[in-house]
């Protein structure tokens, strides 16, 4: 069953991000966020987007910010999101990897959310292990296998 609040505000699949997946699996994935954003590891705390508590790293995010500020939900749902520089630039960081956010949130607009979900989730796995992987990563933080190119 499709956990909906893997649904990210942005278009991305929650389930792939490497802050929910550090929570989530803890261990190498843990130490390196840890590292590279120099806190500690009880910050390193998200449920989803669509879940997000007084604790989670979510209320820091950019977007998350926006959408509260302009009172929606979902990028989608802002009339200036063509001229929005947040999403611009996350588009274009996650276009790179073969992850269509403008498309993802068409998904989610034409109510394809659970489908979409399902999609992402079995997309967003290591081949060799069959563990969830996160965005931008070369190999797998579970066994280590090196991972190729996932494209829709």
């Amino acid at each position: 069953m499709a956990d909906l609040a893997l649904i990210g505000r942005c278009g991305l699949f929650c389930g792939a991000c490497g802050i929910y997946r550090a929570y989530r699996d803890g261990g190498k994935l843990l130490d390196k966020v840890v590292k590279s954003f120099d806190c500690s590891p009880q910050l390193v705390r998200c449920e989803g987007c669509q879940d997000l508590t007084e604790d989670c790293w979510g209320n820091e995010c950019k977007v998350v910010k926006c959408l509260r500020k302009n009172r929606l939900e979902f990028c989608h749902e802002c009339d200036d999101l063509e001229k929005c520089k947040i999403f611009s630039d996350l588009s274009q960081e996650y276009k790179e990897i073969g992850v269509d956010l403008i498309l993802n949130m068409d998904r989610i607009k034409r109510g394809e959310a659970v489908m979409w979900l399902e999609k992402e989730d079995k997309k967003w796995r290591c081949g060799s292990c069959g563990k969830p992987i996160s965005y931008h990563m070369e190999e797998c933080h579970q066994c280590g296998a090196i991972l190729v190119g996932i494209t829709d």
